[in-house]
């Protein structure tokens, strides 16, 4: 396996309420809107940290999607679902859109070069001008030999 990449995001942010691994920033809402089987959810445009399982077809309260699940990196936790294909053209929007129960995310703010380290961290930009920190975090599970 390897060395586990996190993204370390920097203002108002949501992360995984186990293991606070961040996951989107407050303002990549899209709706608050949302509801799932465990109460609110929201809508993001952007989440980092995750990863997606099996593309499923799904009746939803809007009609049928093609979703599949997002996890979180650090503790494995079911953030929510990602939406990969609308049938109904009115539901066309949520296309490439994740959706974060609010049971499983928290809301906070971080403070400002907390996380920066020099030799182990960088600031990047993106191409939408978002603000992230990159570096490497401890491995997790690894069998490298060269990890030990």
């Amino acid at each position: 396996m390897g060395r586990l990449f996190v993204v370390t995001l920097e203002g108002k942010i949501y992360s995984c309420k186990h293991c606070r691994t961040h996951i989107s920033l407050s303002e990549d809402i899209v709706s608050k809107s949302f509801h799932c089987r465990h109460g609110k959810a929201y809508l993001f445009s952007k989440v980092v940290n995750v990863t997606v399982g099996e593309i499923e077809e799904r009746m939803m309260m809007t009609g049928m999607h093609a979703v599949c699940d997002i996890f979180c990196v650090g503790c494995g936790s079911i953030l929510g679902w990602k939406y990969e294909t609308a049938h109904e053209k009115s539901q066309k929007y949520k296309e490439g859109k994740s959706v974060l129960e609010r049971l499983v995310v928290e809301l906070f703010q971080t403070v400002e070069n907390t996380f920066k380290n020099s030799n182990e961290e960088f600031k990047i930009s993106g191409p939408d001008e978002s603000r992230y920190w990159v570096g490497h975090e401890t491995p997790i599970g690894s069998s490298d030999a060269d990890d030990v």
